[in-house]
């Protein structure tokens, strides 16, 4: 077997609502075997990797896997199986995978689970499918494989790169509570919330975090003075630039001392309890550092605490105990410290609950002035001290004694935090118990600290009491209860409409004074200002969005392109609406059949908020029928219908069990719900419908409407924003038309026989054209199926009697003049007679269509990019086309016509009237 290529879905997908990675798998000379068609490789591999016995497979049992082998199963499946295991046994804990045939025969997809925060630019997930490909061949070969020493590199580049403790538990607090969470590269840094609610948190470290507050705490000779300028207790000390004024502290405070970094963090080169000059000289050294500054300060006695402070009160506590072993009377100190690293809750720096106990230069200096060194046996029960300060990151242990703080103890804990200005901070301090109050005697009890970012780790996971959701803490103090995480988001898919849907939507928002992020083909946008070109219609461009703290709504165009590469860029949208699911993209990406569209188009039905609102097409058997699958069900959506006709079968069902509908009756976009209407504006006064001929732009702003009332936009807002929806401002190259000297040209990007069918339609309405009538410049994407650019020509065919064929500068690894000649045998396969002229590119296609065109007869030009069609226009000295028949001046009704509510229990069936 080969590993082909690994591609990653880093959000809500397909295959789960979690990230997944797909393996492309060769099965080469195994295509077509089974793992019965070779004796002893199940004994084999169950002997490499034993957890094996344990996978469910579809049985959803253990054993089911063993099962699946007996009686015979592919290959593919096997190394799915093989690398979950692997991945379990790096502590990477992933339970979903699936195995599906992909392109020819010997060719599958393994679809792996990833964690959720995992760096989209990870190797850890190809290296375990690599390994895994490497384990089942060897087994194959009749091997007994052993995957550990390959499996050690792959478990280190997991922890350097997975999360650390307090920010993954920020993470699963924050995901507790609905907050959406994004993880920034692969930092410890996390985007929190959507649009204007959106906040980061670094660590324990919030975006309100003081940037002074954080400078105080770096400083200890600062953070010193303020607290004991503000009565808060300290040790008594200054800072010596020298061993001199070392010893000269030392002389005057008064033996013992502690001498330590002025910027130091984590308990790096402290130095507790020295009474003797030498060894205040020794700790200089050690200290200084560039700075060539320490801090000497009095030993306090006591038992050291570290408190938690969030948000002005104490929600954590926990006494300390410096890194030690204990004697048994049998093992040395270093068998000892082996013995204590065993514990797979420690590890190296901060990844796990606790720090792996070390035998450095200050361990070993510390046990020498114990009378001790690494091959020394203690006596049973004797403790030996491996560091005086009792830090987690150098190996100490912790103790929750958070109920037992006294009421003055936390009082003299939230005045330092407020002394200092910190929002989350960690205060050491040393006093005889926490469980009374601070001694009066000075030198008794004081604040050897204020700690910035503090470590959680202590508090969530402590060796000895209750855990304690500090993690939640924090995230309440950005989140406190009732405050919102997420603004509205409406997602819109489907084969046809999206785009201009999505705009329509978008200028509704903002006519209801909402700052509106959106994304279409064409780019992004925030606040009606586009802020990146591209065709920005996945997940990336959804995510430039929601992180756009001025955004109060966001409406997001969703194409299948990507869902299918790269998942959806967030989760649980408020508003999901489908225009339509047609024909289109068949051949690519893995879809075959209109089932895959619906397949894949479902993903934006399914990802809504339970109760969310759900806009279907009531006239489109696929779109509709989206309601009915049970994934969607179990979102108990809100559901909108809309149709062009009132009599639509779907929707008459849905009214009369009291739904809510838009659609159109008596020549009024309408909503209803039972026999209740409500008129929104006469279909006419769309603005780009033309006079209602454009039904396919009807439909858009009845689904349009849809989404906007279900975020309570008002009526009179909605039709404003229709009256108001000039095509060449806010929809361009979606049914532009500009006078060309004597000829109209209409502008549209219709490329599949739905959409096409749809022009020809309006054309033949709007201009009265029809049979030979109209002219057409095509092109279409070479990306297609032969098929379904053939169905689309012949759909052209049945409007349009002269078609001028060109081929865009992309040819989408199509070679230089197959689509057209794919594009004239489809005209010709669907009209005879049909005149079929090929032109080289854009302009010259423009031209002879124009030349071809009688004065006063439209033409239609489809493109692929809209700015090269723009800029031909301009240099044509095009103008936007004359008024629509029957339309109403911007933003004024029509003869004094308005939105009304009325009762009519009728349902009968109605279009625009000007049709």
């Amino acid at each position: 077997m080969r590993l082909d290529h690994v591609r990653r879905l880093s959000g809500p997908n397909v295959y789960l609502s979690r990230p997944v990675a797909i393996a492309r798998l060769d099965l080469q000379g195994l295509t077509g075997h089974e793992t019965t068609d070779h004796p002893g490789f199940a004994e084999r591999l169950v002997e490499a990797l034993a957890g094996l016995r344990t996978h469910h497979c579809s049985a959803g049992r253990p054993g089911g896997l063993l099962d699946a082998m007996a009686r015979g199963t592919y290959f593919g499946h096997v190394t799915e199986h093989v690398t979950l295991e692997l991945s379990g046994l790096i502590g990477r804990e992933v339970f979903f995978g699936r195995t599906v045939r992909a392109g020819g025969p010997a060719e599958y997809d393994v679809i792996l689970e990833c964690p959720r925060d995992e760096p989209s630019g990870s190797p850890v997930v190809e290296q375990l499918i690599t390994l895994a490909l490497r384990v089942v061949n060897g087994a194959l070969a009749g091997r007994v494989p052993d995957p550990s020493a390959d499996l050690a590199p792959i478990a280190a580049a997991h922890e350097e790169e997975r999360l650390g403790v307090s920010t993954s538990a920020l993470a699963r607090a924050a995901r507790r509570r609905g907050v959406p969470v994004r993880r920034v590269g692969g930092l410890n840094l996390l985007r929190l919330g959507y649009g204007r609610y959106r906040r980061t948190v670094w660590a324990a470290m919030t975006d309100g975090t003081s940037a002074i507050g954080m400078e105080v705490a770096g400083d200890k000779r600062l953070a010193h003075r303020l607290l004991a300028d503000a009565g808060v207790p300290v040790p008594e000390g200054r800072v010596a630039a020298s061993p001199a004024e070392a010893l000269d502290v030392l002389h005057e405070i008064g033996g013992p001392v502690v001498v330590k970094p002025l910027a130091g963090h984590q308990g790096e080169n402290v130095h507790i309890e020295l009474a003797t000059a030498p060894e205040v000289v020794a700790a200089f050294a050690s200290a200084a550092g560039e700075e060539g500054e320490v801090l000497v300060e009095s030993y306090i006695p006591g038992r050291d605490y570290r408190v938690l402070v969030v948000g002005g009160r104490v929600v954590a506590a926990a006494e300390l105990t410096a890194a030690c072993v204990t004697g048994d009377g049998t093992a040395t100190i270093a068998e000892l410290v082996a013995r204590v690293n065993a514990d797979p809750a420690r590890g190296e720096g901060h990844d796990r609950p606790l720090t792996r106990l070390a035998l450095g230069a200050t361990e070993l200096a510390l046990l020498a002035r114990q009378g001790h060194g690494p091959r020394s046996v203690p006596g049973g029960g004797e403790r030996v001290w491996l560091r005086r300060n009792a830090n987690l990151s150098t190996g100490g242990t912790s103790r929750d004694v958070t109920d037992g703080v006294h009421a003055e103890v936390a009082d003299l804990c939230v005045r330092a935090a407020a002394t200092v200005g910190m929002d989350v901070c960690g205060i050491d301090l040393r006093l005889p118990d926490i469980g009374s109050p601070p001694p009066a005697d000075r030198g008794a009890a004081g604040i050897l600290e204020v700690n910035a970012a503090p470590g959680l780790r202590m508090h969530l996971a402590p060796h000895e009491g209750t855990g304690r959701d500090v993690a939640g803490d924090i995230i309440g103090l950005m989140y406190p209860a009732g405050t919102p995480s997420r603004v509205p988001v409406v997602s819109v898919t489907g084969t046809n409409g999206k785009t201009t849907t999505v705009r329509m939507i978008a200028h509704m928002l903002e006519l209801d004074g909402r700052r509106t992020g959106m994304t279409s083909t064409e780019g992004v946008y925030v606040g009606r200002q586009l802020v990146h070109v591209s065709d920005a219609s996945g997940p990336r461009s959804a995510e430039m969005v929601l992180g756009d703290r001025s955004v109060e709504a966001a409406v997001l165009e969703t194409a299948r392109g990507g869902i299918v590469r790269r998942g959806l860029g967030y989760d649980r949208a408020d508003v999901a609406v489908v225009t339509n699911i047609t024909r289109d993209h068949l051949g690519v990406d893995g879809t075959e059949a209109l089932e895959d569209l619906v397949d894949i188009k479902a993903l934006v039905a399914e990802e809504i908020r339970r109760g969310g609102h759900l806009v279907l097409n009531a006239e489109d058997p696929a779109a509709a029928g989206l309601a009915g699958r049970p994934t969607v069900q179990g979102r108990s959506p809100v559901l909108r219908y809309f149709a062009i006709a009132a009599g639509a079968p779907v929707l008459v069902e849905h009214l009369r069990d009291g739904g809510l509908g838009y659609y159109v009756q008596h020549g009024w976009l309408t909503e209803a719900r039972g026999d209740r209407r409500t008129r929104i504006l006469p279909a006419d006064e769309v603005a780009g419908s033309f006079g209602g001929h454009a039904v396919h732009v009807v439909a858009n702003a009845l689904a349009a409407a849809a989404a906007a009332r279900a975020l309570d936009v008002p009526v009179d807002v909605v039709a404003r924003a229709l009256r108001t929806f000039d095509p060449h401002l806010r929809n361009p190259g979606r049914g532009c038309v500009y006078q060309v000297g004597a000829n109209p040209v209409l502008v549209d990007y219709a490329h599949n026989p739905a959409a096409v069918a749809a022009m020809g339609a309006f054309v033949g309405r709007r201009w009265g054209t029809g049979g030979a009538g109209g002219v057409a410049a095509v092109t279409l994407p070479g990306d297609r199926s032969d098929e379904l650019v053939g169905e689309t020509a012949r759909a052209l065919a049945g409007t349009f009697g002269r078609v001028v064929v060109y081929e865009d500068e992309d040819l989408r690894g199509r070679r230089s003049g197959e689509m057209t000649r794919l594009i004239v045998q489809g005209l010709r396969e669907g009209r005879p007679d049909v005149r079929a002229h090929p032109a080289g590119d854009l302009k010259g296609a423009l031209a002879s269509a124009l030349d071809i065109a009688e004065p006063g007869e439209p033409v239609l030009l489809l493109y692929e990019k809209l700015q090269p069609v723009v800029e031909l226009l301009e240099t044509l000295g095009a103008e936007p086309g004359t008024p629509e028949p029957g339309a109403a001046a911007s933003g004024v009704e029509a003869g004094g016509r308005s939105s009304s509510t009325v009762t009519d229990s009728s349902a009968s069936t109605t279009i625009p009237s000007s049709q």
